[in-house]
């Protein structure tokens, strides 16, 4: 069986002007290796809070890199220059709302500004596309409350089968 392929952006001016190091981008990529069981190939981008430049990463990483999954750091605050949602949007089919709404109710149990948050997920072909905060404690939190319906998402949307290490996070698929 092929690996799966896992993009993870980094939306961020300093990370990608190498300021500072993408510790966001780390947090999802060692989450994942938790998470899954399956052979999987991450495909990683850092690049700045550009809408344009954000659109044309998730095209490439959804319809080229045939990324299954692909998971966004930063940009989803209320900031002028956060517009990941935003690019999320333009390229998605289906937004998936549910998962942004479960992310900030997560969040709103340790910081009163998940409020101000503007995570959402979409579809892009059989891509499934999550925005997380920029923050690897917030990172890890959202993702423990989502990922148990990606896996399943990813099979109705068409992409390869996602097994996950049940002593960490188990997967939900309604019994045939």
């Amino acid at each position: 069986m092929d690996k799966i392929k896992i993009g993870v952006v980094t939306a961020s001016d300093r990370a990608s002007a190498g300021i500072y190091e993408d510790i966001s981008g780390k947090a999802i990529m060692d989450s994942m290796k938790e998470y899954l069981k399956n052979d999987f190939e991450i495909v990683y981008r850092c690049i700045p809070d550009e809408q344009k430049e954000i659109e044309k990463t998730l095209i490439e990483l959804c319809d080229k890199e045939n990324c299954a999954l692909v998971v966004t750091t930063g940009g989803t605050g209320p900031a002028k220059r956060d517009v990941t949602p935003e690019a999320t949007e333009a390229v998605c089919e289906k937004i998936l709302p549910g998962f942004g709404e479960l992310m900030r109710q997560v969040s709103l149990k340790y910081v009163p500004t998940a409020i101000l948050s503007r995570q959402t997920a979409g579809v892009r072909g059989n891509s499934l596309i999550i925005n997380l905060p920029g923050k690897p404690k917030s990172i890890r939190e959202c993702l423990d409350a989502v990922f148990p319906a990606v896996p399943y998402c990813i099979d109705l949307i068409g992409g390869p089968f996602i097994e996950t290490n049940e002593d960490i996070i188990k997967a939900f698929r309604p019994k045939k």
